[in-house]
């Protein structure tokens, strides 16, 4: 068995059983008829001892219940109790809403392009907190600066239109220097927006938001006996990215999910502070087709068939699986697949890292890049299910950048710092200033000795043009003409920048308010951002 294999996280005794209880052979190479006699509801599938536990799904309440509509709520930050394992209640951190006669943990908010969203944050804890809408084209004052956080027992007013177009964005916490610690006890929902093509999709493949549309909050912890989040980083792992021994579905241990013969959408959000995955779902030891239809900023123009797509912390990736042809019992495995993480990757002939540096535990991102089984997907019913993907999804413009001149980014870090432009955080600082309405390209370049960095711009989506430099790992799944592979395509607000690699992306300033608008960018490794590697940027009138 190779080290990869050793080192795989998961925390059942059955584990390696992957392919235990599935029926019938390779189901992808069969082709049924659709209308064929199909036998009445079976009896629940028998438990799977390596996946034992339902998936959470979002509900009409409680954890990740979906809130509609545009009445004014109240977003209240505090501590919780809620059982991730069985019956113990794990001390966790979560954003509550009590809304007509429900109450609401970390809510999946659903809304309409065009539509109002008016919120109070009422921050109950000790710490400062502010809410990021994640994703949002917003002003400034409703987008969750960290100069915006608010003390506890201190309340703060959101209010604006919903400007961007349908896709999953995600909100979570940022004030300076906490926001890891907040995501990783538990601060994080979805913001699912809509529109008229969003709906058609719908329409077309009979989606439904938690029945057939599922969202999927990926994230690893490192959890105590009693279940509650440990987050305790060594200044390793602050300095790299702090990992969990175990990875959560929707704040689910080792879950699995009961599904019909048909096509399933998944949004996928990485909520994980620092950990990369290199998702896949395989059957046995086979990885099958599945269908990217979104990225961060909603759908492609059209459907791209792959086998396996990279996610960093913060993006959000949108796909189909279609298990149409699968029999009862058969099932496939969400899946990491394994990976170099290239911690402190130097390019070949260039001496060690120097001693003095924060490197005392050499194995400390040994985890990172390790094969990992998420969640197990069963087929419990035989259905009927006539409906095909769309060959076109959306309408996406490519940004006019003819002629500009690209601006420099550079990620880098010196004596244990890592900085952006050779500079940290400063809060009064607005070291990155571009004019409204500017259309701009951007040259980010990671130096080595580095590591992987999600790169993130705060109230703006862009289009990644190109990628170069990029490992081997990368170029194998890649477009050779752009280096892109599909989880750059579409409109992004994250993009993973490998060591050593050079990523352009384009970027309209545009935004209808008024002033100067000071947003951020900074990377979405959680200790990176908290450790200062964010800078301001100031859109000037």
């Amino acid at each position: 068995m190779d080290k990869a294999r050793r080192r795989r996280l998961i925390l059942a005794a059955g584990a390696s059983a992957t392919g235990a209880g599935l029926a019938g052979g390779f189901w992808w190479w069969r082709r049924g008829r659709f209308g064929e006699p199909l036998t009445p509801p079976e009896p629940p599938l028998p438990p799977d001892p390596a996946f034992p536990n339902a998936l959470r799904l979002p509900g009409r309440d409680g954890l990740y219940g979906v809130l509609e509509g545009q009445a004014a709520i109240t977003i209240v930050a505090r501590p919780v109790r809620y059982p991730l394992f069985g019956d113990k209640s794990a001390n966790l951190l979560a954003y509550e809403v009590d809304h007509r006669g429900g109450t609401y943990l970390n809510p999946v908010f659903r809304a309409r392009t065009g539509s109002a969203f008016n919120a109070k944050f009422w921050n109950t804890l000790e710490d400062p907190g502010i809410i990021h809408w994640h994703g949002f084209k917003v002003d400034s004052n409703n987008d969750g600066h960290p100069h915006y956080a608010v003390a506890g027992g201190k309340t703060y007013e959101y209010q604006f239109v919903i400007p961007n177009r349908a896709g999953t964005y995600w909100y979570h916490p940022h004030p300076h220097g906490l926001s890891g610690q907040q995501i990783y006890r538990g601060m994080a929902g979805l913001f699912i927006v809509e529109d008229e093509e969003e709906l058609a999709l719908q329409r077309a493949l009979d989606l439904r938001l938690g029945a057939t549309d599922i969202p999927l909050i990926v994230q690893d912890k490192r959890l105590d006996a009693d279940g509650n989040p440990v987050f305790a980083p060594t200044g390793t792992e602050r300095f790299q990215g702090y990992l969990g021994d175990q990875v959560l579905v929707n704040l689910t241990p080792r879950p699995h999910l009961d599904v019909a013969s048909r096509v399933y959408r998944f949004r996928l959000l990485n909520g994980s502070n620092a950990r990369i995955y290199r998702l896949a779902f395989r059957h046995a030891e086979r990885l099958i087709d599945f269908t990217v239809i979104g990225t961060d900023g909603g759908l492609l123009d059209r459907p791209r068939t792959v086998k396996e797509a990279y996610l960093s912390p913060a993006e959000r990736l949108d796909i189909l699986l279609d298990l149409r042809y699968a029999a009862r019992g058969e099932a496939v495995t969400l899946v990491s697949l394994p990976f170099d993480s290239m911690p402190l990757h130097k390019p070949a002939g260039q001496a060690p890292q120097r001693a003095d540096a924060p490197l005392s535990e050499p194995d400390a991102l040994s985890a990172d890049g390790a094969e990992i089984e998420l969640m197990r997907i069963r087929v419990r019913d035989r259905v009927t299910y006539g409906r095909t993907v769309p060959l076109e999804l959306s309408k996406l413009e490519p940004l006019q950048h003819a002629g500009s001149r690209p601006r420099p980014i550079t990620l880098d870090q010196r004596k244990g710092t890592w900085r952006i432009n050779g500079l940290t955080y400063v809060g009064h600082q607005t070291p990155i200033v571009v004019k409204r309405g500017a259309i701009e390209t951007w040259e980010i370049r990671n130096l080595p000795p580095t590591m992987p960095h999600p790169f993130h711009i705060h109230g703006f989506l862009f289009q990644v043009l190109s990628r170069s430099g990029s490992p081997e790992q990368v170029r194998r799944i890649a477009d050779a003409a752009t280096g892109l592979t599909v989880a750059d395509l579409g409109w992004k607000d994250t993009v993973l920048v490998w060591p050593g690699e050079t990523v352009r992306i384009v970027t309209d300033f545009s935004h209808p308010y008024l002033g100067d608008q000071v947003y951020m960018v900074h990377c979405h490794n959680m200790e990176h951002e908290d450790g200062g590697m964010m800078l301001n940027l100031k859109v000037a009138t």
